[in-house]
């Protein structure tokens, strides 16, 4: 087992708080809210059903060349680690720079917004931006504080809600088959699919997927990082995969595309209260609440660790590498990345925008990571690998070539209605080079 040296992150996430971490992350109000938006844009079940298992496989494919590098370089900061050795300290800093002060801190912000919206329609409440604002920051607040207190208070609060959210799923997947009046002829009758359509669609389903790498942040954290990182990585991806196809096809065989589009609400409450009345479709808005609750905690919980790893290194202000005395966490690195998305809550409006930049920089910076199993068994052939990529290099080959296709369809897309967002995200990546160089010259003067 890897011991933690003095001062540092404590060791306390088992196998069933990692896999409740990866899986809460990932599935937070995605696959409750985008299957109408795709059914809208690709009015063809089987190509709808093709994306979702195709980018499953694709996601698969990333998340075991993360599992070789997490059980190769255990540390806290992930992705960022992985880019570090493999690349150099200014790809490295360019994606922490992006994922600290950008990508983060925005995240956390939209999911607080999205659970105040769902909590206050439950309630029947006015959903006025400054009741919105109060309920979100509120919400950031309670979960920056329960992970400041430790780790293992985070992955507990992501076992529950993981428990509510995978619970919820499999009740729509089993309940449209065994207890609802669908048809399997909805799953076979489409439209005619257009090409910016799709590209829209590939840009709504692979942002349902994103989020399953943050797990490979809190690899400082896990026993035995060696042994349980590839158990956490490839469970959570089976559980992940297996419930967006299941809903999916629950979701389509419950209703035709053309009526599934037409949703307004939720669709998952649509879907249970067709089935077991309104209250199954009380019981679902609340599943959702809490999923959404749960991946905002995983947010909160596992991507500070790459500022802390930053300030490590030296690549930013030490004092956010610091860990608490009594607690073990990176606190000041929690506290101050919730401060920015509690700002971000109160600034930004147009989270459809933000959320493809997201997609886009996010999982260009994948590319370099997937990419970094190629470079890192080259450059230390004799590191010991405790997990190794099955079916090397094709595993980590169709990650790459699949998600580049999927990516300059997102960018192609959003091109084609006048949103330029994916081009404004890569060029911000882009910046972080100069500020690299610049930071050098500071930290050498100082």
């Amino acid at each position: 087992m890897i011991q933690s040296p003095p001062q540092d992150l404590r060791r306390v996430i088992g196998l069933a708080g990692g896999t409740a971490l990866i899986v809460g992350i990932t599935i937070g109000s995605g696959i409750f809210r985008t299957p109408p938006t795709i059914a809208g844009l690709v009015p063809n079940p089987l190509v709808i059903m093709g994306l979702w298992t195709a980018f499953g496989l694709i996601s698969i494919c990333g998340a075991l060349a993360v599992a070789e590098l997490s059980t190769m370089l255990p540390q806290a900061g992930g992705v960022y680690v992985f880019l570090r050795e493999a690349y150099g300290d200014a790809a490295a800093f360019v994606f922490g720079w992006l994922y600290v002060l950008i990508t983060t801190p925005t995240t956390i912000a939209a999911l607080g917004v999205v659970f105040a919206e769902f909590l206050l329609n439950l309630l029947g409440m006015s959903s006025g931006t400054r009741t919105v604002q109060l309920v979100a920051i509120a919400a950031i607040i309670i979960l920056t504080f329960a992970n400041v207190l430790g780790a293992r208070v985070g992955a507990a609060v992501s076992e529950v809600t993981t428990l509510v959210k995978v619970t919820a799923l499999a009740a729509i997947i089993l309940g449209a088959f065994l207890l609802g009046d669908g048809s399997l002829s909805n799953i076979t009758e489409g439209g005619a699919v257009q090409g910016s359509g799709l590209a829209r669609a590939v840009a709504a389903v692979i942002w349902t997927y994103d989020g399953w790498v943050a797990v490979s942040m809190i690899a400082g954290e896990v026993v035995a990082p060696e042994r349980l990182m590839k158990r956490i990585i490839i469970v959570g991806m089976l559980i992940i995969v297996t419930l967006y196809v299941g809903a999916n096809i629950a979701y389509l065989y419950t209703m035709p595309v053309g009526v599934m589009a037409q949703q307004k609400e939720a669709i998952a409450r649509t879907v249970m209260t067709a089935i077991a009345g309104p209250a199954g479709g009380i019981l679902i808005m609340l599943a959702i609440m809490t999923s959404i609750f749960g991946a905002l905690n995983g947010n909160v919980l596992a991507k500070p660790r790459v500022a802390y790893a930053m300030a490590r290194d030296g690549l930013t202000f030490a004092f956010l590498g610091k860990t608490h005395p009594r607690w073990g966490t990176p606190w000041l690195a929690v506290l101050i990345q919730s401060v920015v998305g509690i700002v971000m809550v109160l600034i930004l409006r147009d989270y459809d925008a933000l959320i493809t930049y997201f997609v886009v920089v996010e999982w260009a910076a994948l590319l370099f990571a997937v990419g970094a199993v190629f470079v890192l068994r080259r450059k230390m052939p004799d590191a010991p690998r405790p997990f190794r990529i099955p079916a090397y290099p094709w595993v980590p080959v169709l990650f790459l070539v699949g998600t580049v296709i999927g990516l300059s369809a997102i960018v192609w897309g959003q091109i084609q209605v006048g949103n330029f967002a994916p081009l404004y995200g890569l060029g911000i990546a882009v910046a972080g080079f100069p500020v690299h160089y610049l930071w050098k010259r500071v930290k050498r003067t100082a």
